[in-house]
């Protein structure tokens, strides 16, 4: 019963705490939460440039939207470890969707529990790498993983 009052903790604090990031008032869209025995699988759609910055330059707005995605994934990465303490390792994927394109691997990383102790560092890019996540910049612009790197893209079948 404490497993299932955990993962409903977590879904909870995924709601309340994660409803805004630091550089997008979007939400985060949780396409998949599984939970086994001691492992986990966790996938998300990260958050779209927000309104406000529309008329920001292109650059910009896309290093924005990188960022936030990164501070996401570190950010629910030790809020998942905080709320759920039985599982041990988790699967974490990040999505990006472009306006009529299927959605795109941008983040992915098995985390342990052990690599919790991640020491302080300023850089979130630096920070989100400690943490076991792997993902490709360009010019601070995620870019999207090859299926060689991070496993099969996403797929949209009717």
């Amino acid at each position: 019963m404490k497993q299932l009052w955990e993962a409903g903790e977590f879904i909870r604090k995924l709601r309340n705490r994660r409803r805004f990031g630091e550089l997008s008032r979007a939400n985060l869209r949780l396409l998949c939460l599984e939970l086994k025995s001691d492992t986990a699988k966790f996938d998300w759609i990260a958050r779209p440039a927000d309104v406000w910055a529309a008329n920001l330059p292109g650059h910009i707005r896309d290093r924005d939207v990188s960022m936030q995605a990164v501070r996401d994934a570190v950010a629910l990465r030790e809020m998942f470890f905080a709320t759920v303490s039985w599982i041990d390792t988790a699967e974490f994927k990040t999505y990006r969707q472009e306006a009529r394109e299927p959605p795109r691997l941008i983040i992915s990383g098995t985390v342990t529990r052990e690599d919790a102790a991640v020491p302080r560092v300023t850089s979130p890019v630096m920070k989100a790498k400690l943490c076991g996540f792997h993902f490709q910049m360009d010019d601070g612009v995620l870019v999207p993983l090859d299926a060689g790197e991070g496993g099969a893209q996403f797929k949209v079948t009717a």
